[in-house]
């Protein structure tokens, strides 16, 4: 059995069971508890708080977990990353009040900065020469400014509302995090098994993202210039038809270049073009 740890509230959580559910691991969360077994696939789900995940995947409590990789860095625990999964993705960054005229980071200099990441920040400072107060805050980072507490703040980003709101604006963007998947680095033989079934699954959802199942008649007078604007996986499927002049060509499209490759398609010929998602992709 499998430890993994997950935060048990927030943006992470809700992207981090949709990764399992598409995963086909199904895990109970009507009456959530502290950890619940997984009832197809040998893992179990351990609920913690997001800063508390590193620590218990280096100590051993969980085996794996998924946590954002500001979380990770800032408590800076021994723990190995195994895969980069590519949601949940912010961005840590220095922010002061609107009405400050920002010259650059030198602006810094001698002020106090509120925040909840700061290993991160005196890292960040010190690379860049910049000798700041540091203030050490746990909830709404966002209000110091406004009450007097720090002349700027150092937080995460998503969309930017939250600082609009509190009259902000972000002048340096620090870091860019995204979930990651860690593990503890002395999992057992049987534990990496189940590890890599799931880092299986997990790939075969990423594959699909952003793909699309595109089948067409073509005539096969005009084959060689259709197969030479297809950029397939490795070369698109080609199926003869009844009648002899036409064939049918299933391939996979990226959904950046469809419209444009659909385009190119219907100019030299093709017909009846059907596409359908993928849900899953097996390289």
């Amino acid at each position: 059995m499998l430890r993994i740890a997950v935060q048990s509230k927030g943006r992470l959580f809700e992207d981090t069971m949709n990764l399992l559910n598409e995963a086909d691991i199904k895990i109970g969360t009507n009456k959530r508890t502290l950890l619940v077994q997984s009832s197809n696939f040998p893992v179990e789900v351990l609920y913690l708080r997001d800063d508390d995940i590193p620590q218990s995947v280096a100590t051993g409590v969980a085996d794996i977990g998924i946590v954002g990789e500001n979380e990770f860095v800032e408590k800076d625990e021994d723990a190995e990353i195994i895969n980069r999964l590519g949601f949940s993705k912010c961005r840590l960054s220095l922010a002061i009040p609107k009405t400050v005229d920002y010259k650059g980071l030198e602006w810094f200099n001698g002020k106090k900065i509120a925040t909840s990441y700061p290993g991160i920040l005196q890292a960040f400072l010190t690379e860049k020469g910049i000798k700041a107060e540091i203030h050490v805050i746990t909830g709404s980072v966002e209000i110091s400014p406004g009450i007097g507490l720090a002349d700027g703040i150092f937080d995460i980003v998503s969309s930017g509302s939250t600082l609009i709101s509190n009259n902000l604006r972000e002048v340096e963007v620090v870091m860019k995090s995204e979930a990651l998947l860690i593990a503890n680095k002395n999992l057992d033989e049987e534990k990496r098994k189940i590890l890599n079934e799931m880092l299986f699954r997990f790939q075969a959802e990423r594959n699909a993202e952003d793909k699309k199942y595109v089948r067409m008649n073509v005539p096969k007078a005009r084959m060689k210039e259709i197969i030479s604007v297809l950029p397939g996986l490795k070369s698109p499927t080609v199926i003869p038809l009844a009648d002899d002049e036409w064939c049918s060509v299933h391939t996979v499209l990226e959904e950046k270049r469809f419209w444009e490759i659909i385009g190119k398609l219907k100019d030299l010929g093709a017909q009846g073009i059907l596409v359908t998602p993928i849900e899953k992709m097996i390289i």
